[in-house]
């Protein structure tokens, strides 16, 4: 998710989202570790290394260590804690996580340039599409099909993606392994809440009189009187009613883009001059009408009130994530974000992050990740042992790396119920936001510490667990579901008349859901590329300029100067390239729609 995908993610923040009113975490980012569940895991994974046999699959014997270049990650170094721990009990293996996110994005073009990107690859699909024919991809055609796991997704997900990078793969061979796919279909969407949607505590809200919010000056005036009155948190933190962070900016300024989905328009991964909506129209960024000015000019009122968080320019991720756990934020714009201060505890006693949807509002949203969603998996050409990589990628790929993966370890993090299926336990319940204890042999440090920093997967959580029938994200099993019918859940359905936030949308009419359209959306030229990086440098920095800007004149010669500059920039050229990939999504978005 887009650095977001980032997310689709970004993220230790893993894509999928927590409970509108309740729970934990993101996916991947749920549980904790503990005695039992953590001892079962080292046995077993102990065990399948004592019996690895060279002559029956990959020999565990040596110590590999993977390195993983990871458009995904926000963490750079060696993978350590239990996630690590288990790994290196389990394939003695160790992961090795270079992210562009932390270190730039010059390491892509450097590990590029050297014919060496790494050994594990998690990558944008348009990398992909460069990387192949420079042959630093390898073709993974027939290591997939003798998978246990992975092999079952050949046909359905992973041979549709790669026959669509027509041009540098005309055989359709597979290259890449499209990431969180969904085991529903291309036209579902299957979360109790849009990925991105107005988010605020109940609580407050509840304390200024639950106002209806009809318009974002609605939202500006109840985000003023939520700040009067709650200026701090219990124990001194200030709180922001708006905070922002740059570290996510690509190719415009990501806190506008993804705000400019509440009104029907989003931004194609790989644009940077374009917004589209559901009916295929397409707009350039510039226009004096587009949804991206009206973002910004938001954001401009919202700081002439005093509601932006002054550390907002300077600030990065990690700060803003800190913030969000203290409760020190009001406005929370993405689904995941609920889970760094949303418990079940918390619930009980009507507080937590919920939607608070405004009236002229009409959202879009992508469909389930039925052929994956803008990244891929990928093997290096010049990889150290190959087999043991897709050894690793098929176990992360299987119940049991899923489980791992989305919801820690059972016996700690979540247990087996009487009718065979899973909950959460109670330690389980907070150990990402708490950053619980693990024990030493375990692997040590704190659980949300210890997470897998690839922070990506193949199969998607919304995908079914074989074993008990559920999605493997653990905010969708029926426990949780029925742990989450606490205050703030009863209190919200019974103002909002809908089960969840996707439900009251969907019955007012306030959302659109598009085919999740995952392809090759073509490279750009090198000409294209200057050009597209000078003009979004440009546009992200005149956008910061425009929310600090000191009145409106100011603010309106900043876009008038911003839409004159950028045509020396180059913009009618990138426009216009950016203009072929929404057509070529508008036509795949129709013939889904045709045969759904």
């Amino acid at each position: 998710m887009s650095k977001k995908n980032k997310l689709h993610s970004k993220t230790v923040f893993a894509l999928a989202a927590c409970m509108l009113l309740g729970t934990t975490a993101l996916s991947g980012c749920g549980g904790n570790s503990g005695n039992s569940g953590a001892a079962n895991a080292t046995d077993s994974a102990n065990q399948a290394n004592q019996s690895a046999d060279p002559g029956n699959g990959p020999d565990h014997s040596k110590p590999l260590t993977i390195t993983v270049f990871n458009n995904a990650a926000n963490y750079q170094g060696e993978q350590t804690g239990w996630y690590g721990k288990l790994i290196k009990d389990k394939f003695n293996i160790t992961l090795n996580i270079l992210s562009p996110q932390v270190a730039g994005d010059q390491l892509y073009k450097t590990r590029s340039a050297a014919g060496d990107l790494g050994d594990l690859l998690i990558i944008d699909n348009s990398q992909l599409e460069e990387l192949i024919p420079a042959g630093l991809i390898m073709d993974i055609t027939d290591k997939v099909k003798n998978t246990e796991y992975l092999s079952k997704y050949v046909d359905q997900h992973f041979q549709p993606f790669n026959a669509a990078f027509d041009k540098v793969n005309p055989d359709g061979k597979i290259y890449g392994l499209p990431t969180f796919v969904a085991d529903t279909s291309p036209t579902t969407f299957s979360e109790e809440i849009p990925y991105s949607s107005p988010l605020m505590p109940w609580d407050y809200y509840k304390g200024i009189g639950s106002p209806k919010l009809n318009n974002l000056t609605d939202l500006l005036d109840a985000l003023q009187l939520m700040h009067e009155k709650y200026p701090a948190t219990t124990d001194g933190k200030p709180i922001s009613p708006i905070t922002l962070w740059k570290d996510w900016d690509n190719g415009s300024m990501e806190n506008v883009r993804w705000l400019s989905n509440w009104y029907g328009y989003e931004q194609p991964d790989g644009t940077s001059t374009i917004q589209l909506n559901a009916k295929g129209d397409i707009v350039p960024l510039i226009d004096d009408n587009s949804m991206y000015k009206k973002i910004l000019q938001f954001y401009f009122d919202a700081n002439q009130r005093g509601l932006v968080d002054p550390d907002s320019p300077t600030q990065d991720w990690n700060k803003v994530s800190e913030k969000l756990t203290n409760k020190q934020v009001l406005l929370l714009w993405y689904s995941w974000q609920r889970g760094f201060y949303n418990t079940p505890q918390r619930g009980a006693q009507g507080d937590g992050n919920v939607a608070i949807p405004i009236g002229d509002t009409h959202i879009i949203q992508n469909s389930d990740a039925y052929f994956g969603n803008g990244r891929v998996f990928a093997i290096g050409s010049k990889a150290k042992d190959p087999d043991r990589i897709m050894e690793f990628m098929d176990w992360m790929s299987s119940p049991e790396g899923l489980r791992y993966y989305t919801n820690g370890m059972e016996g700690f993090n979540y247990e087996k119920t009487a009718d065979g299926k899973f909950k959460l336990t109670e330690v389980g319940q907070t150990a990402f936001q708490d950053n619980t204890p693990v024990p030493d042999e375990y692997g040590g440090g704190g659980y949300q510490d210890g997470q897998s920093k690839i922070n990506s997967m193949i199969i998607g959580d919304f995908a079914v667990d074989p074993d008990t029938g559920e999605f493997y994200n653990k905010d969708y099993w029926n426990a949780t579901i029925e742990a989450n019918k606490t205050t703030l859940t009863t209190e919200w359905q019974s103002m909002f008349k809908a089960t969840n936030p996707t439900d009251y949308y969907q019955k007012n009419n306030m959302i659109d859901i598009v085919p999740n359209i995952n392809t090759s959306l073509g490279t750009d030229s090198s000409d294209i590329k200057n050009k597209r990086s000078q003009i979004s440098d440009y546009v992200k920095d005149t956008s910061w300029k425009m929310i600090f800007a000191k009145n409106q004149a100011e603010f309106d010669q900043l876009w008038t100067k911003l839409k004159s500059d950028v045509n020396g920039l180059g913009w009618t050229d990138v426009f216009a390239a950016d203009t072929v990939k929404a057509e070529k999504i508008v036509k795949l978005r129709a013939e889904a729609m045709a045969n759904k």
